[in-house]
């Protein structure tokens, strides 16, 4: 049988915990197949586990996106036009390394709540995931997943939350959460 395969888009999204650990999973299976792999966290903090331990693996490149300095909700207005700017700045300058480097995947985490809450443009998505795909897979995450990223998708996996210990007031935990 011919191997007819095209590189693909794989979403991670819904209210559950574990699109991003199964995004890293991913990045983890083709870096043990010696393969270069490009990460990217929108609106997250640089120093979760995951990147603690990918930074230290060979053919793992990590692009740190315009930090988050409070969550949207608590922007005024300019803060979020602020915002707005420097997360489409860091967008461009990710699709130019993601150009540079043609990795053999692409991890856009978060991705999907940065266009919810329009910190970049749908059409500059796209754009990244577009270029993404040139050179290989490409895996977004995050809550509400819709639009065009959707309609472009291979797989889309949908995480549900059935219980979490957040509903009971226990905070993210070092190690599990981040």
């Amino acid at each position: 049988m011919e191997n007819t395969a095209k590189h693909k888009l794989h979403i991670y999204t819904g209210n559950g915990k574990g699109k991003t650990s199964a995004a890293m999973g991913l990045a983890l299976r083709m870096l043990g197949h010696g393969k270069q792999v490009l990460i990217a966290q929108f609106m997250k903090q640089p120093n979760s586990g995951e990147l603690a331990a990918l930074r230290q693996l060979p053919g793992a490149h990590i692009v740190e996106m315009a930090p988050m300095r409070v969550f949207t909700y608590q922007m005024d207005e300019e803060g979020l036009a602020l915002t707005q700017k420097e997360q489409t700045q860091s967008a461009r300058q990710l699709q130019e390394e993601i150009a540079r480097l043609q990795p053999d995947l692409c991890v856009l985490d978060e991705l999907c709540v940065a266009l919810s809450q329009r910190l970049i443009p749908e059409d500059l998505a796209v754009s990244l995931v577009q270029t993404g795909l040139q050179y290989g897979e490409v895996a977004v995450t995050g809550r509400g997943a819709a639009g065009r990223l959707v309609e472009m998708a291979d797989y889309i996996s949908t995480i549900a939350a059935t219980r979490h210990p957040f509903q009971e007031g226990v905070g993210a935990r070092e190690g599990i959460e981040w």
